[in-house]
């Protein structure tokens, strides 16, 4: 069998081990580690959900093989150094699904996706359990990854601590808080101390994300969304003052505003 009649994933991860071998190897390939292949990864993993968002299929097949080329990146560079390969990543990928769904593979049982929740987070806290060191302190919070976008670690956070208790009594009381927040912010303002400026604007976003937990909404969903809404709106205000040969710059405040009442008028006809 050639090398080009070998199983697909076979294929690519000898397609690897050649990009990465230091004798006739891709230099560039040859020179990352897994610190400078990490930041390619998350780009990956947006692009994902870029593709989906958009409903571009034949993007998301390419963009999840691009996805998968990270994974096996990571895995190469693990063998390398003798820490494991692929297969380990899969085999234990396997052996946590199973575990993870005893449901399924099991004698639990399971008749909502409510249920379903349970019985994850429940596998999910003995895996934590097995890994915890001896004699230290858990918390509830400790595995939850750092490189998270910050409005998704912050809505993991909170939802953590309100499973624990900690938590307000109904959504008006989270409205109530980011009142507060905002007349500290207007006075950090007044101050002029920058420092306290973005504190207090830390304490914002993280109500609002408090705000949105309560709603049932993701946080970050809902900020993607807003960044697409106002990036199609200013397109369609580009093209409008360029349709009437004015220049942005010399336009005054109201003429903006003008324009973009203009975009959300059209978006409303359209709808």
């Amino acid at each position: 069998m050639t090398s080009a009649e070998k199983p697909p994933v076979d294929r690519l991860l000898a397609i690897m081990a050649r990009l990465r071998d230091k004798e006739n190897g891709c230099p560039w390939d040859i020179e990352q580690d897994f610190s400078t292949i990490a930041p390619c990864t998350l780009e990956e993993a947006y692009e994902v959900v870029d593709a989906i968002q958009r409903n571009d299929m034949p993007g998301l097949q390419e963009e999840l093989g691009d996805l998968l080329l990270q994974v096996v990146f990571h895995a190469q560079m693990a063998c390398e150094q003798k820490l494991f390969d692929f297969d380990d990543v899969v085999r234990g990928l396997n052996d946590k699904l199973v575990f993870r769904h005893p449901h399924v593979f099991g004698d639990d049982a399971a008749s909502s996706s409510g249920d379903v929740m349970k019985i994850w987070e429940s596998r999910k806290a003995e895996e934590k359990a097995l890994k915890a060191k001896p004699g230290t302190l858990q918390s509830i919070l400790d595995d939850l990854p750092l490189a998270l976008p910050a409005l998704a670690r912050a809505q993991k956070i909170s939802k953590r601590a309100a499973k624990a208790g900690f938590e307000w009594e109904k959504t008006e009381d989270v409205l109530d808080k980011l009142i507060e927040e905002a007349h500290e912010m207007k006075q950090a303002i007044r101050n002029n101390d920058i420092a306290n400026m973005k504190e207090e604007l830390g304490d914002l976003f993280f109500v609002l994300v408090n705000l949105g937990r309560h709603l049932g909404i993701d946080c970050e969903d809902a900020a993607r969304e807003a960044n697409y809404k106002f990036e199609r709106r200013f397109k369609g205000m580009e093209a409008e003052i360029a349709h009437r040969n004015e220049k942005m710059a010399a336009l005054t405040p109201q003429a903006w505003e003008n324009y973009w009442q203009s975009q959300k008028t059209k978006e409303k006809k359209s709808a």
